[in-house]
């Protein structure tokens, strides 16, 4: 079983700390950390620190997709290139040391042509086999079509993988009309598949529940922040709560739970093993700071502390 991720709107994620965010004046910048980003990028990258390799597939372009690249290797990732000619994008994030408010901007991926559109597609059929796992997860980049994903699903249809899906807006809405093995919406996200501003714990259930009884998934997981995450699948919900922790950035913590969730399909976990394997590598990369992700102690940490 191979497990392939797509990331097709990568990012240079760059994080540092200002002493205080002051509004028109100059503001000096320390701790500076570059990491690669990108949601599929970011579950190969915390797959690999559990031991598990993948086949990572990228988009690159200009010299920030070079360093990005060149960042993967350091970490023992060969990632999978498709060239682009749009330059890969840059997102910032800023600590303000002296409230410990952590500022995000995230930026526009750049748009992408048809040839590089049908050489993501030509490479997964490529590489793709019977009950391999593909992550489709992140943003997609400006202008894409907002069912390039659902494109994908169908596209591959013929190859019997289970689908990993990861993203948000009107992309993911498009999903519902796939079959998936597993998503993972927020409770905002959930709400919003199912036409709502908001949602009550009980409404979240019956929801997550549906979608399992009609096979749209296998498996809905549905993260609740700070209160853990519950699973809907044919066995019923599980819930698992998170230990407390002292969190310094939620960068990167929900790819973490992907990536936490996939090592427990890999090594054939029961369904409340595998969502305490995703609830444990999201908070453990909680306990790092600005972009980074959950190291090898953290994950043990918690671990320890949801015995």
């Amino acid at each position: 079983m191979k497990i392939i991720t797509l990331t097709v709107n990568p990012a240079l994620d760059k994080s540092a700390k200002v002493a205080s965010l002051i509004p028109e004046q100059k503001l000096k910048c320390h701790s500076i950390q570059y990491q690669p980003g990108g949601g599929g990028i970011n579950i190969s990258r915390m797959l690999k620190r559990l031991g598990t390799d993948t086949t990572c597939i990228l988009t690159s372009g200009g010299d920030t997709g070079k360093y990005l690249t060149e960042l993967l290797k350091k970490e023992s990732i060969q990632p999978k290139v498709i060239p682009v000619k749009a330059w890969t994008r840059e997102n910032l994030s800023i600590v303000d040391a002296q409230t410990g408010f952590q500022y995000r901007f995230g930026m526009p991926g750049n748009e992408l042509s048809e040839t590089e559109l049908d050489s993501i597609k030509n490479l997964l059929k490529e590489l793709l086999n019977s009950l391999d796992i593909l992550v489709l997860s992140g943003s997609l980049a400006e202008k894409m079509p907002i069912d390039y994903y659902a494109q994908l699903i169908k596209y591959l249809a013929d190859k019997n993988i289970k689908i990993v899906i990861d993203t948000s807006g009107p992309a993911l809405k498009e999903l519902l009309k796939e079959n998936v093995y597993l998503m993972k919406p927020n409770q905002r996200e959930l709400a919003q598949l199912a036409g709502k501003e908001f949602l009550s714990g009980a409404e979240q259930e019956s929801f997550a529940m549906e979608l399992i009884k009609s096979k749209k998934a296998q498996y809905v997981v549905v993260s609740l922040g700070a209160r853990g995450a519950f699973i809907a699948s044919n066995e019923g919900i599980f819930y698992k709560s998170t230990p407390s922790v002292k969190v310094k950035s939620t960068i990167g913590a929900g790819d973490s739970m992907v990536a936490g969730l996939i090592y427990g399909i890999q090594q054939g976990f029961s369904t409340e093993k595998m969502l305490k394997w995703g609830v444990v590598c999201g908070v453990a990369t909680t306990m790092s700071e600005g972009t980074d992700l959950a190291t090898n102690e953290n994950i043990d940490k918690v671990l320890e502390l949801m015995k």
